[in-house]
Parts: structure tokens; C-alpha cells; sequence
């Protein structure tokens, strides 16, 4: 099942979404950021986004805040979806 981070009101309004997506565990750890019919993959192990396309200066400053305050959940989240790839088995863990 895929886990969906709540996001504040006015980001949510506006259509933005967080996921941990349940195919996704041969990859980095990762949330996916879902607006429209466009995506962005943001690491949560070394914390940044992991593609240049679509151009990640699109994605609102209060939708990466949002996942830097809600990091620890996300991390435990993505350990419980993916325990055979977890955040602390990585280069560059924190």
C-alpha cells in the first residue's frame, strides 16, 4: 500500500501530493512529489531531489519544507515499506 504524507491545506489545494510509492524499493529512498501529471523523486536518505527533469525548481519551497519537518516519519515509513533496503544501509546516511 502506498503511504501519502498530509500535507498542509494550502499545498494540498493547490494539488500537491507526497508518496512513498510501493515498487520503488531497488532505489535510492525516496518520496516521490506528484502535481499534475508531472513527478519529482527527492531522496530522504542524502535529502535532495535525484533528477534534473522535470526542472525541480517547480516543486514550491513549502512542499520540500514540509518533507524536511516530516523527515524522521518519512524515513521510518519508507524502513516499514522497504526493510530490505533501508535509509541507514546507504552511503551518505545521516
Amino acid at each position: 500500500m502506498v503511504y501519502t504524507l498530509d500535507m498542509p491545506k494550502p499545498l494540498r489545494d493547490k494539488g500537491w501530493k507526497v508518496k512513498i510509492r510501493n515498487l520503488e524499493r531497488t532505489e535510492d529512498p525516496h518520496v516521490t512529489i506528484l502535481w499534475k501529471t508531472r513527478s519529482w523523486r527527492y531522496n530522504i536518505r542524502i535529502t535532495g531531489f535525484m533528477d534534473n527533469e522535470p526542472d525541480p525548481r517547480l516543486v514550491p519551497g513549502g512542499v520540500v519544507d514540509h518533507i524536511q519537518e516530516k523527515l524522521d516519519l518519512l524515513r521510518t515509513e519508507w524502513d516499514k515499506k522497504h526493510p530490505e533496503n533501508p535509509i541507514d544501509s546507504g552511503e551518505g546516511g545521516e
